[in-house]
């Protein structure tokens, strides 16, 4: 950080990061926390389009994040309704519905998918022909096991294990990445807004940070406090912003921006807004004028140039 930065730290035992509960944690905290008891996590991994991850096991609680199809989870505990999870892929602990989560008997269940959603959703149908109505709609991000591709009049789709088939131009290899996360910023420019939603279907400001980056194959922490800490560089923008660069970070108490670079003239910012409340691009410095006049000036700019990993 550079002298007098006003960007956050992060506790490492930041309880949004660790299992950990008076009654129950995660056998790897031993020796950090208090706890009544402890447990090896188990494997396992979404079952379903996209799984609401609460802060406490109630149904109407609030959703402090969304995980999705393919991604792997450490389950902590298990009940009759919900079970007690980590994220494996940004490590965001929190509570799911007991239907949206696969528990493997073993590790060696476990097999890593062959594919990834790469448009902001896409339809999975019964079978490969797109005139059928849909099963389910997947995200950007989802990750799949595709068995085959078969061609029907001109359209080629990817078939998994059941029979059911996506297009396959939606998709792309696991592990094959975009270099510039900002693309995927804009490709999602007018998802709705959605507190805690991390898909193509909604979006919250950090968010859109974590599933463009993870799109351009960079694993990043959820929250926004999190990024701000984490995340590249910090780098000195200037007193009128003028040193930020497409790709750039700029973070407000409680959120986050992407630098998008010129636009016809004028440096522009893609982020997901509660004043429009969907994913939109504006000018940098209108945005910073709105902001201000009802909470206050940016903290700081990271910089995540050269994609290496935090």
């Amino acid at each position: 950080m550079t002298k007098n930065s006003l960007l956050p730290v992060i506790d490492p035992l930041d309880t949004r990061l660790n299992a950990c509960r008076a009654d129950l944690a995660d056998m790897r905290l031993r020796g950090r926390v208090q706890a009544d008891r402890f447990v090896r996590g188990r494997g396992g991994i979404i079952s379903i389009a996209v799984a609401n991850l609460k802060t406490a096991p109630e149904p109407a609680g609030q959703t402090s994040h969304q995980l999705l199809l393919g991604e792997p989870v450490l389950v902590f505990e298990q009940n009759e309704d919900w079970v007690w999870v980590q994220s494996r892929r940004d490590g965001y602990v929190g509570y799911l519905e007991c239907r949206s989560v696969e528990v493997f008997v073993s590790e060696r269940a476990q097999k890593t998918p062959t594919h990834v959603v790469s448009v902001p959703s896409t339809f999975l149908y019964p079978q490969p022909e797109l005139k059928l109505p849909p099963v389910a709609s997947l995200s950007m991000g989802s990750q799949i096991f595709v068995q085959s591709h078969e061609n029907v009049r001109g359209t080629k789709y990817a078939v998994l294990a059941d029979g059911s088939a996506l297009i396959a131009s939606h998709l792309s290899k696991n592990g094959e990445h975009d270099v510039d996360y900002v693309t995927f910023c804009e490709l999602l420019e007018g998802v709705p807004y959605l507190w805690g939603g991390a898909s193509g279907f909604g979006l919250d400001c950090a968010g859109l940070v974590q599933l463009a980056m993870r799109m351009s194959g960079r694993e990043v922490l959820r929250d926004s406090d999190m990024q701000a800490a984490t995340l590249g560089q910090e780098i000195d923008a200037g007193s009128a912003m003028q040193n930020l660069r497409r790709g750039d970070l700029i973070f407000w108490c409680g959120h986050v921006a992407v630098c998008q670079g010129d636009i016809t003239g004028l440096a522009h910012i893609v982020h997901a807004s509660g004043h429009t409340m969907s994913v939109a691009s504006e000018p940098l410095h209108e945005a910073i004028e709105r902001i201000a006049y009802l909470y206050q000036r940016p903290l700081g700019c990271r910089s995540v140039r050269g994609g290496k990993k935090p």
